[in-house]
């Protein structure tokens, strides 16, 4: 069952919320950064294409537990001082990736590249809702996505240029050097969002009964599996489009970069709608529509894997599938987090799991027929997006209508500090 109460909320430095968002830019910059150089990678370490994936897998499944165990660590201790251990542990990992000598240590040091970059991501989400609620809950949510689309153009475009001036051992010099940025920016900045009296109480065994909790709701188990299957078809994008571009179509680097920071400048518009239209329209219905523009995406890619299609047409297909996925992020989180303000944290924590975690899962699977075909990536993306659609029918279709009438109504009672309306069980 949902929480009763809110706990009052803490005030918010001026430049917290700025630092909240830049806090996304590890998934997507820790990911992004390197992938102009993969294919290099793959023939300078002598791997399959395969086995060279297997970084981005390992970093994803990283990000995936990273967040599973800081958001209930946060819950009972404060979000401050796990995040700073976080960031100082991800800038060393960072460098150790530059070193690794076969792409077996680079798969494990981006493992645990990907564990200590996940707690920025999970302390971003909960320490939102630690400080917003109602449409500005939503509009917080939708800029998350917004500025993570942001990270993921910088990404590939900074990479794709760097790579005339370093190897891909250069590229992770980089990401250490981005993350001593963010750690002086959290030293200066970030204040404890979730004071002592609002902690949870009660070690592992509550944890336990936290996720209990939350796996029992329909609405957050719809949303959560739903957000699961959608970013699975995104990673599965993001771990093959570099051999399909490049590979198959001949983009060099640079003009890779280029054709990933248009989907991603797509990804960000359509994530400040699917924000717009969750809090001024409807948190369903824009759901809804995510997934129908991804559908669309994924259905070209699994065509053009069907039969030879020009250019214009798979960067399209990868244009919509990405932007389908961002408008459907902010509803989702919405419908995840809204009512748990006191576990505000377990809760990011499994949905940045199932995120990064399904990713994970899927991300190989594009490269089993090679660098030479779309195919399996058309195949894994639309039955992500099937599995996705399916979950917000089978676990959120009878309840979501309550919870959405929850955040636009409710949340504002909540914010000072009375009772919070929960749907019917």
């Amino acid at each position: 069952m949902p929480e009763t109460t809110t706990p009052s909320k803490p005030v918010a430095g001026r430049f917290l919320p700025p630092l909240l968002l830049l806090l996304t830019v590890f998934g997507p910059i820790s990911m992004d950064l390197y992938l102009p150089a993969l294919p290099a990678l793959t023939v300078e370490l002598g791997a399959a294409t395969s086995i060279a994936q297997l970084t981005v897998t390992a970093c994803l499944i990283g990000l995936a537990a990273g967040q599973l165990i800081a958001g209930p660590i946060s819950d009972q201790f404060g979000r401050r001082g796990i995040l700073r251990l976080g960031v100082a542990a991800y800038i060393v990992t960072s460098a150790l990736c530059a070193i690794s000598p076969s792409v077996e240590v680079l798969i494990i040091a981006r493992l645990v590249q990907g564990l200590t970059g996940g707690v920025g991501i999970v302390i971003a989400q909960a320490a939102g809702r630690d400080v917003h609620s109602g449409g500005e809950l939503i509009r917080f949510y939708g800029r998350l996505t917004v500025v993570g689309a942001c990270a993921a153009i910088v990404g590939p475009l900074l990479g794709g240029l760097l790579t005339a001036l370093v190897d891909w051992r250069g590229l992770f010099v980089v990401l250490a050097v981005i993350g001593a940025g963010i750690l002086i920016a959290t030293l200066l900045i970030f204040t404890e969002t979730l004071p002592a009296d609002h902690r949870v109480r009660g070690g592992f065994a509550q944890t336990m009964r936290d996720y209990r909790t939350l796996l029992a709701d329909r609405v957050f188990l719809g949303a959560l599996l739903n957000q699961g299957f959608l970013w699975a078809a995104v990673f599965a994008y993001l771990a093959g489009a570099t051999y399909v571009l490049q590979n198959i179509y001949g983009l060099s680097p640079q003009w890779y970069a280029a054709a990933f920071g248009l989907n991603s400048a797509g990804f960000a518009f359509f994530g400040w709608l699917g924000g717009r239209g969750a809090e001024r329209w409807s948190i369903t219905g824009t759901l809804a529509i995510g997934i129908l523009v991804a559908g669309g995406g994924a259905a070209g890619l699994l065509i053009s894997g069907l039969t030879p299609m020009p250019l214009w047409v798979v960067i399209a297909s990868l244009f919509f599938l990405a932007g389908g996925v961002a408008i459907s992020s902010a509803p989702a989180s919405t419908l995840a987090l809204a009512d748990y303000p006191r576990m505000a944290g377990t809760a990011s924590s499994l949905l940045g799991t199932v995120r990064y975690g399904f990713g994970g899962v899927a991300a190989p699977f594009v490269g089993i027929a090679g660098a030479t075909s779309i195919l399996p990536l058309g195949v894994v993306t639309v039955v992500a997006v099937l599995l996705g659609a399916s979950a917000c029918l089978l676990f959120a279709r009878r309840h979501a209508p309550a919870a959405a009438t929850m955040v636009g109504t409710a949340e504002t009672t909540a914010m000072a500090g009375t009772a919070e309306t929960t749907p019917p069980p």
